[in-house]
């Protein structure tokens, strides 16, 4: 099955392509990283891991512009987690939220925004949840209540789970929202390592009235190979078509 492609229908409704992509602070083949992204033709990148040091700036605008898109937010004020955008996209506003610091670990955050695609009008947040159990439980459930709180019609929030369907952090997150990639799956599942991918650990999720067309990690895409996709970053990244209806 052919993945749909971007439109805004007559009715204002719109389908939009949304990649969630671990890009490991752009330490592997940036160029293979831009010809994916470039490959999923995205409205929306839900990134982990965008560089957070020494002109962090310039690398995330860097590359936005290769990809053919620009920064919505996040980065180092979202302690990593990233949002890029196509010019389609209206924005209504943005913010980097910086989650509870447990000593010794390593701070997490969201970078969100709420956005809108014709006259559908969703509010986004792009996380990277934490390597310990507890505090990724903790994490899941600030990550809904911030979905919750945007004040948009519609939700989406996708990232790096660090933990596959059968944990409690997923298990969560997929009880209260779409897991997409569950609803309609295409192409691949398994996002981790990308040289030998055996853990569903990245993920798509999308509030009740979002129809999901179509989600996995991106496979028969046109100038891509497999080298690119190992040689990019350690995930793979998870590629959704969504049908967000228009607001009211």
């Amino acid at each position: 099955m052919d993945l749909p492609n971007s439109h805004t229908a007559t009715d204002g409704s719109a389908v939009i392509r949304v990649l969630s992509y671990n890009i490991r602070s752009l330490r592997d083949d940036e160029e293979a990283l831009v010809r994916v992204i470039r490959a999923c033709a995205p409205d929306l990148v839900f990134v982990q891991e965008a560089p957070r040091f020494f002109r962090w700036r310039k690398h995330a605008a860097r590359l936005a512009a290769k990809s053919e898109l620009v920064v919505l937010s996040g980065g180092a004020t979202a302690a990593g987690p990233l949002l890029l955008c196509s010019l389609r996209a209206f924005v209504e506003r943005t913010e980097d939220v910086l989650l509870p610091l447990t000593p010794g670990r390593h701070r997490r955050g969201f970078a969100t925004a709420v956005v809108r695609f014709g006259a559908a009008r969703m509010g986004v947040v792009s996380a990277h949840l934490s390597l310990d159990a507890a505090e990724r439980r903790a994490q899941a459930e600030l990550l809904l209540d911030r979905l919750a709180a945007m004040g948009a019609p519609h939700g989406i929030a996708a990232g790096d789970i660090n933990e596959g369907p059968a944990g409690p952090s997923f298990t969560r997150l997929a009880g209260a929202l779409q897991d997409c990639r569950a609803v309609a799956p295409w192409g691949g599942e398994s996002t981790f390592p990308s040289r030998a991918p055996e853990r569903r650990i990245d993920a798509v999720f999308a509030t009740r009235g979002v129809e999901v067309l179509a989600c996995g990690v991106p496979a028969g895409l046109p100038g891509l190979t497999p080298a690119d996709f190992s040689s990019a970053t350690d995930h793979l990244p998870v590629l959704a078509a969504l049908r967000v209806p228009a607001a009211p």
